[in-house]
């Protein structure tokens, strides 16, 4: 068996007896019942993955940030060279990019994964050259990498999860790709059935012909679609970073350690990790949901509700991370926070 075929068996849905004590035990807590609203969800679901009431509080926080280069970006769907892939690469392991700074803040750390950029980078503090090729084929024009390719990205993707998995408490997906959001609206489509005009953004801020090419792009490759396994969709209209990022969640999710999904990237590799294996997304939160409509889309068919809405668009994990401190801080609820008996509180007639 593979390493892709190992990890889809060994992933378990949520604990039931463990996630009914967390509510049961919400109940009796020092509040009114459910007034703290998603978090209460929030804290059952992390019980659940952890098979204990109430979970461990999920620290400490990593980061992965999966970066790819994608042929379509011959198509002219978007005005930023090819090369920014590559230097964003450079300035993530440099600690300057915003996930760095938010990272920071909240005391994450950040690992930046070269899963299929076009320009080899130079080795760097916290860096991991896995590249599988140097960038996608385009997928306007044919299958964007080859079936073998898209499963060595996954596989990719459950290692990185794997070896975080075993010192961090949560793990966070970040992402860097230019025109990578037009192989997410492809995905989406794929996997929803939404059309390609619905799922397609303006990305980093394309204008209205740009963003109509974008859109007769993802039209011409979805079109070409026939066969819906999970690994050759993948391989037609993905990227190397989606496939390493759906790797990502399956590998999280076999470790039973919770994941925060960033946005439309993550959002439509979730959709592949969800099709490999549905109870993988069992141990998943949707951290925010971006301004990319397809991002939307994608949560409604996983039926995941976003902990933020702040109208982001810049991916690299950032959502992800600030809704971390709501799992957090969730979990500490359910953790430290007296019921009635214990406190000594009357509780309502």
């Amino acid at each position: 068996m593979s390493l892709l075929d190992d990890t889809i068996s060994a992933i378990r849905p949520r604990d039931p007896a463990a996630e009914r004590a967390a509510r049961e035990r919400l109940d009796r807590m020092t509040k009114p019942p459910g007034s703290l609203g998603v978090l209460e969800d929030v804290a059952a679901q992390l019980a659940g993955t952890a098979g204990v009431c109430p979970a461990p509080l999920p620290g400490p926080t990593a980061v992965a940030v999966f970066a790819g280069d994608h042929g379509v970006h011959g198509q002219g769907v978007t005005p930023w060279p090819q090369e920014v892939t590559a230097q964003m690469v450079a300035n993530f392991a440099a600690g300057g990019a915003v996930v760095n700074a938010f990272a920071a803040s909240l005391g994450a750390d950040v690992v930046v994964v070269d899963v299929g950029v076009a320009t080899p980078s130079a080795p760097a503090p916290g860096f991991l050259d896995r590249n599988v090729r140097r960038g996608t084929a385009d997928l306007a024009e044919g299958p964007a990498m080859t079936v073998d390719e898209a499963r060595r990205a996954v596989e990719v993707g459950i290692a990185v999860a794997t070896e975080l998995a075993a010192d961090h408490g949560c793990l966070v997906t970040g992402d860097m790709g230019i025109t990578n959001t037009t192989a997410s609206a492809a995905l989406v489509c794929a996997f929803t059935g939404a059309s390609p005009a619905a799922a397609t953004g303006r990305g980093t801020g394309v204008d209205d012909p740009t963003l109509a090419r974008k859109v007769a792009v993802v039209e011409r490759a979805v079109a070409r679609l026939a066969d819906r396994d999970p690994l050759t969709v993948l391989a037609e209209v993905g990227g190397l970073e989606h496939a390493a990022l759906a790797g990502f969640v399956l590998g999280a999710a076999a470790a039973r350690v919770p994941v925060v999904l960033d946005g439309v990237i993550a959002g439509s590799a979730a959709l592949v990790a969800a099709a490999l294996c549905p109870a993988a997304l069992e141990h998943a939160f949707a951290g925010h949901v971006s301004a990319e409509p397809g991002h939307a889309l994608a949560l409604r068919h996983l039926g995941l509700r976003p902990l933020l809405g702040l109208d982001l668009r810049l991916g690299e994990g950032t959502g992800a991370l600030l809704a971390t401190p709501l799992v957090a801080a969730a979990a500490r609820a359910l953790q430290d926070v007296a019921t009635f008996d214990s406190a000594g509180v009357t509780e309502k007639a």
